[in-house]
């Protein structure tokens, strides 16, 4: 089909025309965007945490009125919720992963002051943590008994003494410092601190995951004892259980000391699905916008198409009679719409990396992918096919003289 017919009444409805090109393009735009935001969403809500969180409980206590020994409080919370039915393990921990704030840390590869640093999360590990959380080393060994140091013997040191001498890292974050992989024995620098490196763990996410390094973490061998409270880990034998398990849990640490308040008692699996209900709510609002976009799109090019097949009723009428098939009526609308949709996506393609460029800069979102111009391309091609077959059809099939008499 010669393409210069349709160019040349295109021309003579410049409005219309221009208008169904722009709805496009700020479609494109928009699309493209948001269906890469939701990727993006989507592929940060299914990042492994490292630790297995069907099996794990948490609860977090505060404490009020009269403080104790916070090692013997501590110990005696760990040894009466083991004893639970249905527990097999239970420690403590300073963070954890699906949380709104988190403990960071810097090491280097050096100990001198001007020495380029890594930023990481810093967790605090007591015994049998690594055991608790199911955590992956791929290299390595958990901490020794002798390792372990109370975050109240700590308090009472001085700085250069503050930290334990070795460490367990992240695999992301050991690859900073070992690109070969072998980070086990090595000596990485906190503060011109020297640790040594004793393990590598697969993984295990920033708690708040607020930045591109989510998977950077270094592990100390700290117990946080805490006099009135703490962060207590439960790892039970059956995930079936977990309910038992925790009222059992919170009515043991309620006899243990009434002056205490639990201000998170929840699954490691409910933890997960609170901290991402925002981004849920986001993917389901962008996904409603677009949808919305695409069908105020398609009704634009269905409302513009029946537009102009009234306009066009003598023009058809006269092709019908000078020999023209329905198919050919219906292959020139077909071809006029895929022609304005063709011009609205290029037109689309560059708002969407201009607006993509906007994003980075104030929202750190990465670069737009190349594949989603084909893919929101495809997408508004479709649409606007289906959209002006309906009246393209209807022009089709009117007859040369009905066509004629309504001149």
């Amino acid at each position: 089909m010669e393409i210069r017919p349709i160019l040349s009444t295109l021309s003579r409805h410049k409005t219309a025309a221009a208008l169904i090109v722009l709805e496009i393009a700020l479609s494109c735009a928009i699309i493209c965007n948001a269906l890469f935001i939701v990727s993006q969403r989507i592929e940060v809500m299914e990042l492994p945490s490292g630790i297995d969180e069907s099996h794990l409980l948490e609860i977090g206590l505060s404490g009020i009125g009269e403080q104790v020994d916070a090692d013997a409080r501590t110990a005696e919370d760990i040894a009466t919720l083991r004893a639970i039915p249905g527990v097999e393990n239970v420690a403590i921990t300073n963070q954890l992963p699906f949380q709104s704030g988190s403990w960071n840390t810097s090491l280097s590869a050096s100990p001198e002051p001007d020495a380029q640093s890594v930023n990481g999360a810093q967790y605090m590990f007591g015994e049998n943590m690594v055991k608790t959380l199911g955590l992956e080393l791929l290299a390595g060994r958990d901490f020794n008994a002798d390792e372990y140091r109370s975050n109240e013997e700590l308090s009472k040191t001085t700085a250069t003494e503050q930290m334990p001498s070795s460490a367990i890292l992240t695999d992301a974050m050991a690859r900073q410092f070992f690109p070969d992989g072998n980070a086990v024995g090595k000596t990485v620098y906190m503060l011109g601190i020297p640790i040594t490196v004793v393990g590598v763990a697969k993984t295990l996410l920033r708690p708040n995951m607020q930045n591109n390094n989510r998977t950077y973490g270094v592990i100390f061998p700290i117990r946080m004892s805490f006099s009135g409270g703490g962060r207590y880990i439960i790892r039970v034998a059956d995930p079936a259980r977990r309910d038992e398990v925790m009222k059992q849990a919170l009515a043991t640490l309620e006899k243990n000391d009434p002056n205490r308040l639990v201000w998170t008692n929840l699954t490691l699996e409910e933890k997960r699905a609170k901290n991402f209900a925002n981004d849920r709510d986001m993917i389901g609002l962008l996904l409603i916008v677009s949808g919305l976009l695409l069908l105020v799109t398609a009704v634009g090019i269905i409302g513009l198409a029946s537009f102009w097949v009234q306009q066009r009723t003598k023009q058809i009428g006269i092709r019908r009679a000078l020999g023209a098939t329905r198919g050919q009526i219906l292959r020139y609308f077909q071809t006029e719409n895929f022609l304005l949709a063709g011009i609205g996506i290029v037109l689309g393609m560059l708002l969407a990396y201009s607006l993509n460029y906007w994003l980075m800069g104030r929202y750190e979102l990465p670069r737009l992918p190349l594949l989603y111009l084909p893919v929101g391309a495809v997408l508004l091609w479709v649409i606007g096919q289906i959209a002006v077959f309906g009246p393209a059809r209807r022009a089709a099939s009117i007859p040369p003289a009905v066509a004629t008499r309504s001149a």
